[in-house]
């Protein structure tokens, strides 16, 4: 028996359900941009919120509305600049994070230059980190737990180094 024909196609005005289009709050694409009272002074801000996150990922200054009362409001064209600017500033941050929990040098050990990596793994009970010497061709050649607070210096590799790779206390 044949199955009726169903039309699967989406039109271009179809909202998600979750989606909200509101002067003072616009929901879409993952972001929430919210209109607040500037709690600075006088004046608005906008807070955005990645969904799923429980703090805004950037609070900033709102223009006022033509009765220099009210706020501007919200619209497609300023959610997309919001957005644009509230994932710069994550993906810095994440950066910024990632720079702070990951070092590498390099020494030379017998005429060989040996790179060697910290890498610090955030825990809340117990964080670590993890010392790792690779050659020139990326074998590794010893690895080791250390402390969270270790310091990777040209030394402190060096020093790795001369001890035979073995356990840092």
């Amino acid at each position: 028996m044949p199955q009726p024909h169903t039309d699967t196609t989406v039109s271009d005005s179809h909202v998600e359900p979750d989606q909200i289009h509101e002067p003072r709050l616009w929901r879409d694409k993952g972001w929430t941009a919210r209109v607040i009272k500037n709690e600075d002074g006088d004046g608005w801000a906008v807070e955005m919120i990645r969904d799923g996150s429980a703090e805004p990922a950037l609070v900033g200054p709102w223009t006022m509305g033509r009765n220099k009362v009210d706020p501007k409001p919200l619209d497609a064209t300023a959610h997309q600049t919001l957005v644009k600017t509230a994932s710069e500033v994550i993906r810095r941050h994440e950066q910024q994070l990632h720079a702070q929990l990951n070092k590498q040098i390099t020494i030379e050990v017998d005429d060989q230059v040996i790179s060697v990596k910290l890498a610090i793994t955030p825990d809340e009970f117990e964080p670590f980190g993890t010392l790792t010497a690779t050659s020139p061709f990326g074998d590794v050649l010893a690895t080791t737990n250390v402390r969270p607070d270790f310091r990777l210096t040209r030394e402190s590799a060096g020093r790795w180094a001369a001890d035979g790779f073995g356990k840092i206390r």
